[in-house]
């Protein structure tokens, strides 16, 4: 009897701490009464990095004091409540990650500081080590759109994280110089720089454009939940897709 007691405690408190978990992981305990510091997007890897970032989730007050200058340029915008699973809350407007430029009209705070600091701590020094100079500008396809996740059968349709405007698709970046960096040909292309046929110089470049890539789409799992490149599936050759939803998957 004692036996089974000592069990059903462990079982409880097991229970209790997996609700907590999940409860800072939604973003459902409200800032005023965590215990974690609000996010601060200066520094590179906080402690519980992924439920400090969803603690912006449903705050607008608290998104407003952790999205500014100089990480971020934001604009707050109206919710648009989901219907038929698509929709917005505590969403934002881009213009600038620092000094690079980069526009969405919507993307969810949650999302918004994530991409912030992922440019900021990990797209610039990967920049700065491998090239020499920093990223100016960001290229992508979207963050909000009303859809289902590409490539699923119909039958195993659901709602893409897009449709919450809670990611992004970013195709490539733009360096100081004025030379841009694609996945679609970085990515694909990096054999290249292993080829004999080719001038010294275009292997380098490829070389270059292949570790980078590689570098910041590893340092994007950092900050999002869902960061997939050309290596996961064919319906990402050009791009990675980079999301903060329920799910976790590095590819």
């Amino acid at each position: 009897m004692q036996h089974r007691s000592a069990f059903y405690l462990v079982a409880a408190v097991g229970v209790v701490l997996a609700a907590i978990g999940v409860s800072f992981r939604q973003g459902w305990v409200p800032p005023r009464l965590s215990p974690l510091p609000a996010l601060d997007m200066s520094v590179a890897q906080p402690w519980f990095i992924d439920w400090r970032l969803a603690e912006l989730r449903r705050d607008p007050a608290l998104c407003s004091r952790v999205l500014k200058s100089p990480h971020i340029s934001a604009t707050p915008i109206i919710d648009s409540p989901l219907q038929d699973g698509c929709g917005w809350i505590n969403g934002v407007r881009v213009e600038l990650l620092g000094q690079v430029r980069i526009k969405f009209d919507k993307l969810t705070c949650e999302s918004a500081a994530a991409l912030a600091m992922w440019v900021e701590h990990e797209v610039q020094p990967a920049a700065q080590r491998i090239f020499g100079q920093p990223v100016t500008s960001i290229q992508h396809f979207g963050s909000y759109a009303c859809r289902d996740i590409a490539g699923r059968a119909s039958a195993y349709a659901r709602r893409s994280e897009h449709a919450s405007a809670n990611a992004v698709d970013i195709s490539g970046v733009t360096l100081a110089d004025g030379r841009q960096i694609t996945v679609v040909k970085g990515w694909n292309d990096a054999g290249l720089f292993a080829r004999n046929d080719i001038g010294a110089t275009a292997r380098k470049e490829a070389s270059d454009a292949a570790q980078f890539l590689r570098a910041i789409h590893q340092g994007a799992c950092r900050y999002f939940r869902v960061a997939l490149s050309p290596a996961f599936n064919a319906a990402h050759r050009n791009h990675f897709h980079l999301d903060r939803g329920p799910l976790q998957r590095c590819r």
